[in-house]
């Protein structure tokens, strides 16, 4: 079943059998944005289409705030676009976007995921989170690994909301973070990366 047929938080905590649970676990770890960037983006959301379509959303607004952090930890991590996740049956599909460790054998080779992000279907977050759960859980089940955490993040490009998977729990973290406070959201993004980073390198340690 495609992960698109996850259409509410409640229905995808159900037919998973994860149990819901809300806290404030982000914090922020202060990432520099440039001046070339807030003034990129503010040109493009006041001069451009930016909000159309899903797609317009991703390429305009989700994706190069991603980017922007990723590129701090590209030597470890791989930013993904719509690639192919599948589990089983039941969990398939492609994800906007998924952060994946680093495939020693290349940028080429989709390696363990460890951070997956859907946009919000028609501004419609219960939705956008039935289907970003379902894509964390599948990410889960391929790391074989349950006790390493799967961040999620949903946005409509303007709100962003943080989640996280560890066994079979998922938090939501209650308070979303919005594009017009941009450090605040690039903190918070780049607190989900760097503890991706943090946990990379327990689980090599714990290989080794």
């Amino acid at each position: 079943m495609p992960f698109s047929n996850f259409k509410s938080l409640g229905a995808t905590v159900k037919e998973l059998q994860v149990i819901y649970n809300e806290a404030n676990f982000v914090s922020q770890a202060v990432f520099p944005v440039s001046e070339y960037f807030q003034q990129d983006l503010e040109y493009v959301m006041r001069e451009g289409v930016f909000n159309n379509s899903e797609f317009a959303i991703c390429e305009n607004l989700i994706y190069p705030i991603l980017k922007e952090v990723w590129k701090a930890y590209s030597s470890k991590f791989t930013l993904w676009s719509h690639q192919m996740l599948t589990c089983d049956d039941v969990l398939s599909g492609y994800p906007e976007y998924v952060l994946a460790r680093r495939s020693p054998l290349g940028k080429i080779v989709f390696d363990k995921p460890y951070l997956l992000i859907v946009e919000a279907k028609q501004d419609n977050f219960d939705w956008g989170w039935g289907q970003c759960l379902a894509e964390m859980v599948a990410a889960q089940r391929l790391n074989e690994e349950s006790a390493i955490a799967i961040f999620g993040i949903v946005s409509n490009g303007i709100n962003w909301e943080f989640g996280k998977l560890e066994g079979n729990r998922f938090t939501h973290h209650p308070a979303p973070s919005t594009i017009f406070e941009l450090k605040s959201l690039f903190a918070m993004v780049n607190y989900l990366f760097q503890q991706s980073e943090i946990q990379l390198s327990m689980y090599q340690e714990m290989a080794a």
